[in-house]
């Protein structure tokens, strides 16, 4: 829309629509798009000079849409590759908006859910969280029902308190917890050194007060570190009190891998402790791995490169 012609307005009204239309960028980020045989698709949406990346998973009924909120991220998790780029920069509320409108406007792409598990750390980027999320759920917006939306933090403690406040009860909230003790998180979470797993207990404690909230807690599964049934024994005295369910979440690999995923076997061992505890546990079945669109997998491997060369010329400026 960028004109009025055509269309009854008031004549009192038409100075200023006019004006506002004047005023309102209606262009469309641009997009390029990767697929992968098993139905993932994703895409990155230009940003200025950077780029951030979104990925549509497709579900046996349904389809999910993982959106970024930043460019990197500074929370430095050890198993996720979009931590090795570092926080580039945060996204407005348009550009967190626009990867749901590339995909279902432009795309022309079904979007059933949404959750923001892409790159960056929601809650570092709080406000403008918010901001969509106020879009996304509008119904002069893009009309999506709260309960179809899922936020995902790694645990800052604050922002649950914000989003305990704030947030409209039937948005969901994701924590990612991986570790079952503060011995283990602190050195694969560096999150944990603001906020040991304690106080993030009693924020979760707060969110659950009121009784159509439950957490879905992320668990990412490493070999020789976090997978043993001890392990799952102490997750599940650590959630006890909670209204949670389990998602148990294989590591991914990554550009330089530091850890390795689980046999299916301990993945199969570590799921039915949970269960036999008592936990709604589900496990994670991988899509997207070969385009690096799976969970941890996000990092614009493209992008990182196009950096360190430009600032390896800045560093080293060749001779007149």
């Amino acid at each position: 829309m960028g004109s009025l012609e055509g269309l009854e307005v008031e004549p009192q009204a038409r100075p200023l629509l006019e004006e506002m239309i004047r005023l309102t960028d209606f262009s469309v980020p641009g997009h390029r798009v990767a697929f992968e045989d098993d139905g993932t698709v994703k895409f990155l949406v230009e940003l200025d000079s950077l780029e951030c990346e979104s990925v549509l998973i497709p579900m046996k009924a349904k389809s999910t849409l993982c959106i970024s909120s930043q460019v990197g991220c500074k929370m430095g998790c050890t198993f996720c590759e979009t931590g090795r780029m570092g926080l580039l920069r945060s996204l407005s509320v348009r550009e967190i908006v626009s990867q749901v409108f590339i995909a279902k406007r432009v795309m022309k792409k079904r979007v059933d859910n949404i959750v923001f598990m892409g790159m960056g750390e929601p809650f570092d980027n709080f406000e403008a969280v918010m901001g969509a999320l106020d879009v996304l759920t509008e119904d002069a917006g893009l009309g999506f029902g709260p309960s179809r939306i899922t936020v995902s933090t790694s645990g800052l403690v604050d922002q649950i308190d914000a989003f305990t406040e704030r947030a409209d009860p039937a948005l969901h909230l994701a924590v990612s917890v991986n570790a079952p003790n503060d011995a283990i998180r602190r050195k694969i979470m560096p999150v944990n050194r603001q906020w040991d797993m304690a106080a993030l207990k009693r924020a979760m404690a707060r969110y659950c007060e009121n009784p159509r909230r439950e957490i879905l807690i992320e668990y990412v599964l490493m070999k020789g570190i976090n997978d043993s049934l001890e392990c799952a024994d102490e997750l599940a005295h650590y959630l006890r009190g909670l209204r949670v369910k389990v998602n148990l979440i294989p590591y991914n690999p990554q550009s330089r891998d530091r850890f390795a995923p689980p046999d299916e076997a301990v993945v199969d061992a570590f799921l039915e402790r949970m269960r036999a505890r008592g936990y709604l546990t589900l496990a994670r079945r991988t899509k997207g791995q070969k385009i690096m669109a799976a969970c941890g997998q996000l990092g614009n491997l493209q992008l990182r490169r196009k950096i360190f060369l430009d600032r390896s010329s800045q560093s080293h400026p060749g001779c007149a």
